[in-house]
């Protein structure tokens, strides 16, 4: 059972948390690089949410949201 217990370790110490270390040793060198990686992150998430907010307004413009305040009987 230990041996287990040492695998799910090992997996997450070594494998899932590699990305978080490269970044780690990354922003120790070079500032400038490991910011400009999470400022293009931050820039497809704000293109995403710019995309879903004007999906929702075009369903909103043809009726077809249903925004019913009673969608749960004790709000009644």
């Amino acid at each position: 059972m230990k041996s287990f217990f040492e695998a799910i370790a090992w997996l997450f110490e070594e494998i899932l948390m590699a990305p978080h270390d490269l970044m780690r040793s990354l922003e120790l060198d070079n500032w400038w690089i490991a910011n400009l990686i999470n400022w293009v992150l931050w820039g497809i998430i704000c293109y995403y949410i710019v995309y879903w907010v004007k999906q929702l307004q075009i369903f909103k413009d043809n009726n077809e949201d249903d925004q019913d305040t009673t969608a749960h009987s004790f709000l009644k």
